[in-house]
């Protein structure tokens, strides 16, 4: 692990976690319903998306520290795996982003466009510039190759089980199969697994407890982007390392 790069991600991620406060508060609104613009406690408009809470009343958006400390842990996680090899920036990008989704999709069991399709160029544009800092096209193709994959996989698991998965979670995975893409197949079969498996593993202990019933459904993106943050931690990369 790279010591020094996960303490200086971990304290970019408290700063960068309040700041996420705003779009989950904005974004986190069932599908169709317009963009949530005003304070629920005084009612007063929110005109900045940089503030965590309300200038008027003092109201905090969501819950306090959580999604600080998610945004730190995971950029500690990230940054202490890669340092400042090829790739960081993209998979920072993706942590990032990974925990604004994963916040609105257990909210209200969406995974806006808004956030999901503005952040394919963004991490094409980020795995093309550490292709070229890298000096090989390889990865990069990969990673595409792994969006596409995944992404495919996911529509016909949506078709093959209609209302079981839907187009948040094929956008997502594409989004995933990119970065586990530039891993090595390897990463991208085990991300894509340990999905799967943290969310049969959840959903059978919901259903010992009587926290939901046969008949629920539960947000399947927060699973695909820890299964996907395990996968980057914890498999061997096929970027070559640097000192």
């Amino acid at each position: 692990m790279y010591l020094t790069w996960a303490i200086a991600g971990a304290a970019a991620g408290l700063p960068i976690g309040a700041s996420l406060r705003n779009v989950v508060f904005r974004l986190a609104v069932p599908s169709g319903v317009p963009e949530r613009r005003d304070c629920p406690a005084c009612v007063s408009p929110v005109t900045s998306r940089l503030t965590a809470g309300c200038r008027h009343c003092g109201t905090m958006f969501g819950p306090p520290a959580v999604i600080e400390i998610a945004t730190a842990l995971v950029l500690f996680l990230v940054l202490g795996r890669f340092g400042g090899r090829p790739g960081v920036l993209a998979f920072g990008f993706l942590g990032v982003l990974g925990v604004a989704l994963a916040a609105i999709d257990i909210k209200v069991k969406r995974l806006p466009d808004l956030l999901t399709l503005p952040a394919y160029p963004v991490m094409i544009a980020l795995l093309g510039a550490a292709a070229l800092t890298d000096g090989t096209g390889t990865d990069l193709v990969r990673a595409l190759l792994g969006g596409l994959t995944l992404a495919a996989c996911y529509l016909l698991l949506a078709l093959a089980r209609p209302g079981q998965m839907g187009g948040g979670d094929i956008k997502l995975a594409g989004l995933a199969g990119l970065a586990l893409g530039w891993l090595g197949w390897p990463a991208l079969v085990t991300g894509a697994a340990l999905g799967f498996l943290l969310c049969g593993a959840v959903s059978a202990a919901m259903l010992a407890t009587r926290m939901i019933t046969l008949r629920a459904s539960i947000s399947f993106g927060p699973f695909l982007l820890a299964g996907t943050l395990i996968a980057v931690v914890m498999v061997r990369s096929a970027v070559p390392s640097v000192a």
